[in-house]
């Protein structure tokens, strides 16, 4: 069985800190693709935003306390809005495809593509591998690396799952993020992280947010897209 390369993944609020100060040093254990809690410096890029405006709620409204139904979404913190649009995202690299929210921005550190916005992040990258991962290969393997890199680690499942390109081994798990470089505050992540695999590429893809966050819709759109090329 290959073991999947061990590589730090990047949290939502690591990227978006990143601009104000450098990545951790190494640490002795090495993490698995898609480990959250470890930090390494990248350059982000923004990409277009989508934009739609809503009508302000009218004078008598705000006297009376009323909702406006027209008003802004009110979302919990770390939860991807309903009305949020997906654009297709292809890495220079080619190989596969996937749907991810417009205007989140994105960097690349050491192979890996992530997107942010706020407290969520996307994380992807393409690794070797000669045979497919398994339940038991990604427990015995990548989890003890995660865990090794992790801050305040807490297992969730291992297991196979079926999404539009085919069987991906699914792990989950929670973590804390790294300290915002300006408020200091941390954030425990709730993670979802998939292998795909397929003709001696792996691509892992990770999905984070704040625990407690209401992004089940959200996180499915993004893996039922991924698509081999």
């Amino acid at each position: 069985m290959t073991r999947i390369p061990i590589l730090i993944a990047v949290t939502g609020l690591t990227l978006l800190a990143a601009c104000g100060g450098g990545g951790k040093s190494n640490g002795a254990a090495k993490p698995a693709p898609g480990a959250i809690g470890s930090s390494s410096s990248s350059s982000s890029s923004s990409s277009t935003s989508a934009s739609a405006s809503a009508p302000s709620s009218s004078s008598t409204q705000a006297a009376q306390g009323g909702v406006n139904p027209n008003g802004p979404e009110v979302n919990e913190s770390g939860d991807i809005p309903d009305n949020q649009v997906f654009v297709v995202y292809r890495p220079p690299s080619g190989g596969y495809s996937v749907k991810v929210p417009e205007g989140w921005a994105r960097s690349e550190s050491n192979g890996a593509v992530t997107f942010t916005d706020k407290l969520n992040s996307i994380r992807m990258e393409t690794v070797d591998a000669a045979t497919a991962p398994t339940v038991a290969s990604v427990t015995q393997n990548d989890i003890p690396a995660i865990n090794a890199a992790a801050k305040n680690f807490e297992r969730g499942t291992v297991k196979d799952v079926t999404r539009k390109a085919g069987t991906a081994v699914l792990a989950t798990y929670r973590a804390d993020s790294e300290p915002n470089a300006v408020t200091g505050k941390v954030v425990h992540d709730a993670v979802e992280r998939y292998t795909f695999w397929r003709a001696g590429k792996a691509v892992v893809l990770t999905l984070s947010g704040p625990q407690g966050a209401d992004n089940v819709d959200p996180w499915r759109i993004v893996t039922d897209s991924f698509t081999w090329l």
